[in-house]
């Protein structure tokens, strides 16, 4: 007999983790909210997770602000410990001052390369602006203020959305 609630068609909900370093204006942690929100995931930065615990998430999302063409260094650096993934999903995202998809597709390849050398299969990417007063753009008050706005969060909120389908219609 079955219980009430239960459907044996039913797949449990996907198993999702975060790792974001968002430092500057936070702007990469408020997209990675909207992604945790949607997916039901955790959000860790990288000096807080434990790589042991990667092997019990089906997607697991990487990302940070872009500097200097690439992600931060501290999650450059933490995928440099990874164990194996063995074909396991994951995304990039990021947040910068300038976007374009060839500009995306080159800020991104340092982390989609290290991910895929460790078996990580990228499922997506996602990326847009964000506020930015590194270096001389300080002294004119900055780049990109109020980014990520709410077309931006609308956005990866969509992007969300699209990941959890993919997963599901997957098995995962």
């Amino acid at each position: 007999m079955e219980q009430k609630g239960s459907n044996p068609t039913s797949q449990p909900p996907i198993k999702a983790l975060l790792i974001v370093y968002s430092y500057h204006h936070m702007n990469t942690e408020k997209v990675a909210n909207v992604f945790a929100s949607v997916l039901g995931a955790q959000v860790k930065m990288p000096q807080r997770t434990d790589l042991e615990e990667l092997q019990d998430y089906d997607l697991i999302g990487f990302g940070s602000g872009i500097d200097s063409g690439k992600h931060y260094k501290e999650l450059i650096g933490f995928t440099d410990h990874l164990p194996p993934a063995a074909g396991k999903k994951a995304f990039i995202f990021s947040t910068s001052a300038i976007l374009g998809a060839d500009k995306v597709a080159k800020d991104h390849a340092t982390l989609r390369e290290k991910l895929q050398a460790k078996g990580y299969v990228i499922v997506d990417e996602f990326a847009c602006k964000g506020f930015n007063t590194n270096s001389f753009l300080k002294y004119i008050g900055g780049m990109n203020r109020g980014r990520p706005n709410a077309e931006d969060l609308r956005q990866a909120e969509e992007f969300a959305l699209g990941l959890r389908r993919k997963m599901k219609e997957e098995g995962r």
